[in-house]
């Protein structure tokens, strides 16, 4: 039921059924991560902090973009009844009152019945609140239905792999990739460690480590069962200038080279090593279907993922060592989706050069969903494409961008003005055509949540 009103203002209510049992539904809620995985990728919200809890008292407070404004959201927890039971109200922000409600209910032997429903008040005088409400009732139905679709997602995934509790460490945290999985990870139940290159902050299972000067802090990190490593200079930023060049190269095979062997060095050394990569390892190849088994390319980032890979190799003698190689990862939060964006809102679609090149793209939760079938799948070993199974041509990649922010395509950029504006990174990135088939991950019975271009772009910008 959407919108339903009281005497003092608005209400909202959405039920639906997860497939799990009701303590672990609740459990995953409790969990660190939680908001964060809730949080829909459209959204201008940014957790400052995060309750550590449901118990009562425990606060989480926000920081929401609306348009110019930037206001500050604090909620407090006041009931708790676990695993039926929990609610929040708010402590000081946009609403002149609000009260969200979380109950659980069986339905079924291992399903739950999971209701959000939230009373509020609008603030401002009464003659405004016939402008706002509908706005606000589209937005609170957009937000909790993706809200309950990522819930019944991860609860299915979850259960699917099952497996014990893991100790994982995670490089590049901070990242387009890492920030959407560690959240997955820690309401999984898994507990993540983070590697990070300053003063670790405490409370926050921080490790503190500097390839570069060969310091990793194996006393603090502990044994693990399992390795990703994400960190990586990010290529789209700045121009490809010499210095920019070698950073990009070092800031991938020397840690790289580091922590393989370290890890492999340990008395127990982890299960599994998870090592990104990138289908830039296939350069530019036209029209041809490409797989993990297909040779490298000749071109400069070719060169970058195939040394990257070559120093993650330190660790094969040790455990199962995968290559993540991965496409255009797509989030209105960071990498080519978040840099379109704004073209694109501010008048026009743009075409590349011809247009034909292909783009294999990835919504960023699968790139997550595939990180975790990695993960437990022991039969996946060496390089795996990290790639939706419908790649695009870039034309057509735009045309449905386009059409969903209702914009025409009207403005292209010839292949000649990029390549003397941005030059090898204009003809790497946007011009050049890789069509990269994810064979291993389909092989061994990995289920992409988003396959189609049209509904991945959708879910991301809330427009289904």
């Amino acid at each position: 039921m959407f919108g339903e009103k009281g005497p003092s203002g608005g209400s909202f209510r959405l039920s639906s059924v997860v497939p799990a049992p009701v303590e672990g539904v609740f459990s995953w809620h409790e969990r660190p991560g939680a908001l964060e995985r809730l949080t829909p990728p459209w959204e201008q919200l940014e957790v400052l902090q995060s309750p550590g809890g449901l118990r009562e008292g425990a606060e989480a407070l926000l920081r929401l973009r609306l348009g110019p404004l930037r206001l500050r959201w604090k909620a407090r927890h006041t009931d708790y009844d676990p695993p039926a039971f929990f609610a929040d109200e708010q402590v000081s922000g946009p609403f002149a009152f609000w009260r969200h409600e979380h109950r659980f209910d069986p339905a079924g032997p291992r399903a739950t019945r999971m209701t959000d429903l939230i009373r509020y008040r609008l603030p401002g005088p009464a003659g405004m609140h016939q402008v706002l409400e509908p706005l606000v009732a589209a937005r609170l139905k957009r937000t909790f239905q993706y809200r309950h679709e990522t819930l019944r997602h991860d609860m299915a995934c979850i259960g699917r792999y099952g497996g014990r509790p893991l100790r994982i460490a995670v490089t590049g945290s901070g990242g387009v990739i890492g920030s959407r999985l560690i959240p997955f990870l820690t309401t999984a139940g898994h507990q993540v460690a983070r590697l990070v290159r300053r003063r670790p902050h405490p409370g926050r299972n921080e490790v503190f480590w500097d390839p570069y000067a060969g310091i990793l802090d194996t006393d603090a990190l502990g044994p693990v069962d399992a390795v990703i490593h994400l960190a990586g200079d990010p290529i789209g930023k700045g121009r490809w200038t010499e210095e920019k060049r070698t950073r990009m190269l070092e800031s991938r095979t020397l840690p790289t080279r580091f922590l393989a062997e370290r890890m492999a060095s340990l008395e127990r050394p982890p299960r599994v090593f998870l090592s990104a990569s990138a289908i830039g390892v296939y350069g530019h190849r036209g029209d041809q279907v490409l797989v993990e088994t297909d040779p490298p390319g000749r071109d400069f980032l070719s060169s970058i993922c195939r040394r990257w890979e070559a120093e993650a190799s330190a660790f094969s003698s040790a455990g199962r060592l995968v290559l993540l190689r991965i496409g255009i990862a797509l989030t209105p939060r960071g990498g080519a989706l978040a840099e379109l964006l704004p073209v694109f809102r501010c008048g026009a679609g743009v075409v590349f050069g011809s247009g034909r090149q292909f783009w294999s793209w990835i919504h960023v939760d699968d790139v997550v969903g595939a990180i975790y079938h990695a993960l437990w799948t022991e039969s996946l070993h060496g390089p795996v494409n990290l790639t939706a199974p419908e790649p695009v041509r870039q034309e057509d990649f735009s045309c449905s961008l386009a059409r969903l922010l209702r914009r025409p395509v009207g403005l292209r950029v010839p292949e000649a003005v990029l390549s003397g504006c941005m030059g090898d990174k204009g003809r790497e990135i946007l011009l050049a055509g890789t069509r990269v088939f994810p064979r291993r991950l389909l092989a061994t019975g990995y289920r992409f949540r988003y396959p189609s271009l049209e509904g991945a772009l959708a879910a991301l910008l809330g427009r289904c």
